[in-house]
């Protein structure tokens, strides 16, 4: 199989997509980006399904609602716009795109990783970021040597605004300035929606997007590295000119090519903005020559009221798979960051998360881009600092850990102690059956790291009384590795932490010691890879695929196992 990534063509109006995103028992929905107004026509099992685009900053979109498909059916989909065919093209090597509703009788298959960086898939490529696991595991399944996953969740780090490519520099330098801040970062609405098409537009990578059911979230590098990481953070990249176009851009693209493929049809009929597209979309079908709708105002003004007041609109979610639940929480906009106050989640989100945080389903899947349990060594770390930055030894040692906290990335959970309290106690609840029948597991999903491992806390039947087992699972990097000596020495660094970092913490008034403690039972591992979640029954099984290239055929690498650990349940 021969796969090309060429630059769209300018005879289609289809510019990027279709991605298959929301996936139900009965429904699922279909995202495209057109070139032009039109109405977009999904075609399969005999029916069609249709949606006018809409506009934001001059770019045209539409998410098709299919609904009334049958529990557990498959079948192969058409896209066309104003009765143009648009995909899949009449030259495809792919198989046809294809819709499968959630059957509750096969077992349940879900994909998930993070930090993926977009640079061609040559030897080039290859040297400098690795083999792409994402686009790996595309061609695996297009030549039918992989069981299809139901989802794939990308837990943050989708595109790097701070971080460009060759191709994304020069689309920016031939229209501004590079020598001006924000220099050759992204700048505005504009340059994020070609950083997008660069991200997804690649043959295998956009063949997979529009066959296999997506969700996502954003972490720091969609906006800019250490996003949100503390109160004088956020007041030190305010005082730069070229922040709020960029952070306005960031989240109002994200909305339009993240956020609402996320929901289902009812919470998009619910959703603040996306319910007026739907209301476009009814004075269109009672009158053909009502216009485009525009949003643009619309989200760019959701935007500034969600980054000042974060309360007033979410970005985490909730999908369900079955007898599994996937709560994916936002763990970059929702913080705190007074400084005498800090927590991961505001109260409104927080509140959010406990209501989804109950029993009654087979496993409970969390998704936080950044992993609630570290390397306890570095979770040490992350909390000694905190505690430090927030000035309990004078000013000169919080200004000191401030920069640290800074410059080594200690913003996780660990650095936010009050919300990780709050939301273990409420995930020990859960295992403890306070909160309908408990699980076989409660996991969480991350990534960020840019290594792979698995935690464990320790004993939780025995001395906290659990039911469930409490997992920490993370996969990172898709494709951006660490260079092989930073490898060696964050994994010296993370296991040299543990003792001397206990002792700290354990002979501090100030410290928290967590609660519950746990131990890395696998990894890490700093390979580009993918994961993939199987449930069978109260077991789960976790693969970490990978990506090799052989005898030199850069554009076909083969799928490799990095890693793999089987969890059955408690008892």
């Amino acid at each position: 199989m021969t796969d090309t990534a060429t630059a769209p063509d300018p005879g289609n109006p289809l510019v990027l997509g279709p991605m298959l995103r929301y996936i139900g028992e009965t429904d699922a929905t279909v995202w495209v980006e057109a070139s032009g107004p039109g109405v977009v026509t999904v075609h399969t099992d005999g029916r069609d399904w249709t949606a006018p685009t809409f506009i934001v900053k001059g770019h045209h979109y539409a998410l098709v609602v299919v609904d009334g498909l049958e529990p557990g059916g498959s079948w192969d989909y058409t896209v066309s716009i104003d009765d143009t065919p648009v995909w899949p093209e009449p030259d495809s090597a792919f198989p046809p795109p294809r819709i499968r509703t959630i059957d509750r009788g096969r077992p349940t298959r879900l994909l998930f990783g993070s930090c993926r960086t977009t640079v061609p898939h040559d030897r080039e490529g290859h040297r400098t970021n690795g083999v792409d696991a994402l686009r790996t595991l595309a061609l695996a399944l297009a030549r039918g040597e992989e069981e299809w996953p139901d989802l794939v969740a990308f837990l943050g780090d989708q595109v790097y605004a701070d971080e460009t490519s060759e191709a994304m520099r020069e689309f920016i330098a031939a229209r501004r300035d590079i020598t001006e801040p924000p220099g050759e970062e992204i700048k505005d609405y504009e340059e994020y929606a070609h950083l997008y098409q660069l991200a997804w537009g690649d043959a295998a990578n956009r063949w997979l997007l529009s066959t296999v059911p997506s969700c996502m979230i954003f972490d720091d590098h969609d906006i800019r590295d250490d996003w949100n990481t503390s109160w004088t953070w956020h007041e030190e990249i305010n005082r730069t000119p070229w922040w709020h176009e960029r952070l306005m851009g960031g989240l109002s693209s994200y909305w339009v090519y993240q956020h609402i493929g996320n929901l289902s049809p009812s919470q998009l009929a619910d959703d603040e903005i996306y319910a007026r597209v739907l209301e476009a979309a009814g004075e269109r079908a009672g009158d053909p020559t009502v216009g485009e709708l525009d949003l643009t105002e619309a989200v760019f003004d959701l935007s500034r009221r969600s980054d000042r007041h974060p309360e007033v609109y979410r970005w985490s979610f909730r999908r369900d798979l079955g007898d599994v639940r996937l709560v994916v929480v936002d763990s970059r906009a929702a913080r705190v960051l007074e400084p005498k106050h800090r927590s991961m989640l505001d109260p409104d989100e927080m509140r959010w998360l406990d209501e989804q945080l109950t029993g009654d389903v087979e496993h409970l899947l969390i998704g936080t881009s950044l992993p609630f349990m570290l390397p306890p060594g570095l979770h040490d770390l992350e909390a000694i600092d905190e505690v430090l930055a927030m000035g309990t030894h004078g000013r000169v040692i919080a200004d000191r850990a401030e920069k640290v906290r800074q410059s080594i990335d200690l913003e996780h959970w660990a650095a936010f102690n009050d919300g990780f309290v709050e939301v273990f106690d409420t995930v020990m609840q859960v295992a403890r059956g306070e909160r309908g029948a408990a699980p076989a597991s409660v996991v969480f999903l991350s990534g960020d790291v840019h290594n792979s491992y698995v935690a464990e806390v320790v004993d939780a039947r025995t001395r906290h009384g659990a039911t469930s087992r409490i997992i920490q699972a993370v996969c990172s990097p898709i494709r951006n590795p660490m260079p092989r000596m930073v490898r060696v020495m964050m994994s010296a660094f993370a296991r040299g932490l543990v003792g001397p970092m206990r002792f700290v913490a354990e002979h501090s008034k100030r410290v928290p010691d967590p609660a519950y403690p746990w131990v890395v039972t696998d990894g890490p591992w700093f390979d580009n890879c993918l994961a993939e979640l199987t449930v069978q029954g109260r077991d789960l099984s976790i693969v970490w695929r990978g990506g090799e290239i052989r005898d030199g055929d850069d554009a076909h690498p083969v799928l490799t196992t990095v890693s793999s650990v089987r969890l059955p349940a408690a008892g």
